[in-house]
């Protein structure tokens, strides 16, 4: 069975609610008192190459992807589509791209992601987008993805987990944990910076947890860096290069979101609520470089 056979269709109900997590940014950004952070995190680059072990102390590897192959394994899933004609530009997050396999690539050990400059469908430009629904799905543990990401104003790349309830249930029932994302630009808070957010609650009374961690020196896009959280069934961490920005403790309050199955989920979109839209010193091609993804889970005492 080929990977073509295996795509998301647009169409199907997945892609339709999966694209809700994007209406989130409608919302105001709710800060629970139960988190903490270092407010707007500075993260002095010291390592050079930045990476991961591959493995830690009382942790036992659950899956890994070091992307040397040349086709992405049976263990991802492609996204394709402008979310048309039930959500045009995946819903109310109005994003501008088209999702195609052809935007993604395996080379030289790397999965990347191109986002170009080029009409497709009702789109302008086009990116990819991938995820391990009904492939892989794991509850508490440490993810470490190590990329190096694109920059530019209008680009949005993101890495997440979703609870995989999340055909069954209404948003944001099924939970959303940002591992991380970038509001392309430049300046302060964007090609130098990422977010980590935490999304919960219910469809009347949404709530979210963000912090922001920016680079003491350079942006995103000069070299490779190791995107983390380590989830815990009492709290959530977030690190940059394994220092640790922000912390969102979970409770009962909390309805059970972070204490099921989650999924992982890769993507480059182009504009939208977030980033706001490409303007004239946007420069496409702009490719988001994936090293390797490994998560790791706590061994159970005898």
């Amino acid at each position: 069975q080929t990977m073509k056979s295996k795509m998301i269709n647009q169409n199907i109900s997945n892609d339709k609610k999966l694209m809700k997590i994007f209406k989130i940014l409608l919302y105001p950004i709710i800060v629970a008192s139960a988190s903490s952070c270092i407010e707007n995190a500075e993260i002095a680059v010291e390592c050079d190459p930045c990476t991961s072990p591959l493995s830690y102390d009382g942790y036992t590897s659950i899956f890994s992807d070091e992307f040397n192959s040349t086709t992405l394994s049976e263990n991802w899933n492609y996204i394709e589509g402008d979310g048309c004609p039930d959500e045009c530009g995946w819903g109310v997050s109005e994003e501008l791209e088209f999702y195609t396999t052809e935007n993604i690539e395996l080379r030289e050990g790397n999965m990347i992601i191109t986002a170009k400059k080029e009409n497709k469908g009702q789109s302008q430009y086009t990116s990819g987008n991938i995820n391990t629904l009904d492939k892989f799905s794991f509850t508490y543990g440490r993810v470490d993805i190590r990329a190096k990401l694109p920059k530019g104003q209008g680009i949005w790349p993101s890495f997440y987990l979703l609870g995989d309830n999340i055909n069954e249930a209404k948003w944001p029932i099924p939970g959303h944990i940002s591992v991380s994302e970038m509001k392309g630009g430049d300046g302060k808070g964007g090609d130098n910076s990422i977010v980590g957010k935490l999304i919960w609650g219910t469809p009347t009374k949404v709530e979210s947890a963000t912090e922001i961690a920016t680079l003491k020196d350079g942006i995103l896009n000069d070299k490779f860096h190791v995107f983390s959280v380590i989830w815990e069934p009492t709290r959530i961490q977030w690190l940059l290069n394994d220092k640790v920005y922000f912390e969102q403790k979970t409770d009962a309050g909390m309805n059970g979101t972070f204490n099921k199955l989650f999924h992982l989920n890769m993507k480059l979109a182009v504009g939208g609520n977030f980033p706001g839209n490409p303007d004239g010193n946007t420069v496409f091609p702009q490719q988001m470089y994936v090293d390797y993804v490994r998560v790791f889970q706590k061994e159970l005492a005898p």
